[in-house]
């Protein structure tokens, strides 16, 4: 046993859950209730480690008390549906523990990963599976950080793992004709689950630190699996460089503070120097994708050492590119603002109307709030005093995060007469 130090103990459960979860379902094909015994064995181990010190083989402890709670689980479901056969290969195994060690230094993460990931789930459902199944969150935990209720958030896993069995989802590395596909899948949950961390979508809290970290933790975990892939680099190097700003991002009385204002010797320079270095690697590669773009601007924002030494028309061609491998309407207005940036307001404004006027950009109520509010910034640094007010408000009245509110309110008053 080591002496107990609880936040490596969390650490170490979080970094074993998938190991333990891949011995598990490999062992008894059934991923569903194996990630159930998983959870108990996480739950046995943060109650008991911090009290009797960690075990010296912390992944054959968890692996074997998942072991016991899964026997529980299927005798339980034999009970109800006579289950003989499952039910007999549970006891076999309990009587053969040497034959655990054969699971033991596995590594399991790619396929827990993309099973989380399948296709056959809504992208809500995969990152609730992939937080509590490869990230080792308890659902109370992943509730509490997107500010719903625990038992929505049961719900909803407990639906994707029903709906996996029915897709007839495969503990396996997809055909090597699949694999691209599902990664993809794989990076967009992980971008999602790092979003919504970085400005929560509703709350008291700006950023939620324990969803860009863990998103940063598993796109780390991915990118040693695969670290010839140029878009999981360039993910991560996206992660790391946007994380770099925390600290800047808010006052020491809790507001926003927008990029161009920041205190840039508050950043990050270590996470900045990692995440350029591994975008540099990424680039010597032939194709480039959505993530190296979005980290590449990013990068162009690090290197500037004031807001004023930013290269608004590098960014602004980097966003062209962008858009077309990626036409959405966020990096849509992402382009207004570097446009606006390099080559005036007005042009910024023209290029908005467009592109509203082309694309909808209004339909979405979240899409709505981000043009309010870009059309607004615009407004102001083009003198029109009045109409910078009413998008501020409007932007306002269309978010849930009282942070970003409370700027745009502020922004809102700054401009208005007294």
């Amino acid at each position: 046993m080591t002496s107990p130090d609880p936040k490596a103990i969390e650490e170490l459960l979080r970094a074993e859950a998938p190991q333990v979860l891949g011995a598990l379902t490999r062992r008894f094909g059934r991923f569903d209730i194996a990630e159930d015994a998983v959870q108990e064995a996480l739950l046995t181990a943060s109650r008991q480690w911090p009290e009797d010190g960690v075990p010296d083989q912390p992944r054959s402890w968890l692996i074997k008390i998942g072991y016991r709670r899964l026997v529980d689980l299927l005798r339980s479901e034999q009970a109800r549906h006579r289950r003989e056969s499952e039910l007999g290969a549970a006891d076999l195994a309990m009587q053969e523990p040497a034959r655990a060690a054969d699971v033991v230094d596995a590594d399991d993460s790619l396929q827990i990963l993309l099973l989380c990931c399948h296709p056959a789930l809504t992208p809500d459902s995969q990152v609730a599976l992939t937080l509590r199944a490869v990230g080792g969150l308890t659902t109370a935990e992943i509730a509490h950080a997107y500010g719903a209720t625990e038992a929505t958030l049961a719900s909803r896993i407990s639906r994707a793992k029903q709906q996996l069995r029915q897709a007839g989802a495969r503990f396996a590395l997809p055909a090597p004709e699949e694999r691209e596909q599902r990664v993809a899948i794989v990076l967009r949950v992980l971008y999602l689950i790092f979003n919504e961390g970085y400005t929560a979508s509703a709350g008291d809290r700006l950023a939620r630190s324990e969803l860009t970290g863990e998103a940063i933790r598993l796109t780390r975990m991915l990118h040693r699996q695969l670290p010839d892939d140029p878009e999981i680099a360039g993910l991560l190097a996206l992660m790391l460089i946007n994380e770099s700003r925390t600290e800047a991002r808010t006052g020491p009385d809790g507001h926003l503070v927008p990029l161009e204002d920041q205190d840039r010797t508050r950043w990050d320079r270590v996470k900045i120097n990692e995440g350029t270095a591994i975008l540099n690697r990424a680039w010597s590669g032939r194709t480039v994708g959505p993530y190296q773009l979005q980290a590449a601007i990013a990068a162009v924002h690090a290197q500037a050492e004031t807001a004023a030494d930013t290269d608004w028309r590098q960014i602004a061609s980097l966003y062209v590119w962008l858009e077309r491998a990626q036409p959405t309407a966020p990096v849509r207005l992402s382009r207004v603002v570097a446009v606006a940036q390099a080559y005036g307001t007005e042009r910024g404004l023209a290029l908005l109307a467009r592109l509203e006027d082309e694309h909808g950009l209004s339909d979405d109520r979240l899409v709505r709030q981000r043009v309010f509010a870009v059309r607004a910034h615009l407004h102001e640094r083009g003198g029109a005093t009045a109409a910078a007010v009413a998008d501020y408000r409007a932007a306002a009245e269309l978010t849930d995060n009282t942070v970003e509110r409370d700027y745009l309110i502020r922004r809102a008053a700054s401009l208005a007469p007294s």
